[in-house]
């Protein structure tokens, strides 16, 4: 026992005759660990991307909140009123008759009547 940790210790199972078996061992893990690390990474990076869209879209949603309640402002019956006032169109104190238009008949609907 004492002598195995020691060889391990002194790196010997690396530089004996079947070492080509070891040394293939750890490039594999080497391998393995570069693989980790570039897929750890482009996890991160993708994690950042979404949080930073994800700010934007709340940007984006309070900035067409803002905007839409100034548009009802904008189009409230008052402030139009107050506008062509300054512009001396008055509204009317009279209220608006809606008007039908009788739509004329053709022939085919005189004839099947």
């Amino acid at each position: 026992m004492k002598y195995g940790i020691y060889n391990i210790l002194k790196a010997k199972f690396l530089v004996n005759e079947d070492a080509v078996k070891n040394w293939r061992f750890i490039v594999f893990l080497i391998g393995l660990a570069i693989m980790m690390i570039a897929n750890t990474h482009s996890y991160e990076k993708k994690i950042f991307q979404i949080a930073e869209l994800t700010n934007e879209v709340k940007e984006l949603r309070s900035e067409f909140v803002d905007r839409r309640s100034e548009l009802m402002k904008i189009k409230m019956e008052s402030t139009v009123a107050n506008k062509m006032v300054e512009k001396g169109i008055f509204p009317s104190s009279v209220p608006p008759k809606k008007i039908k238009v009788a739509r004329e008949k053709n022939t085919w609907e005189k004839l099947w009547q």
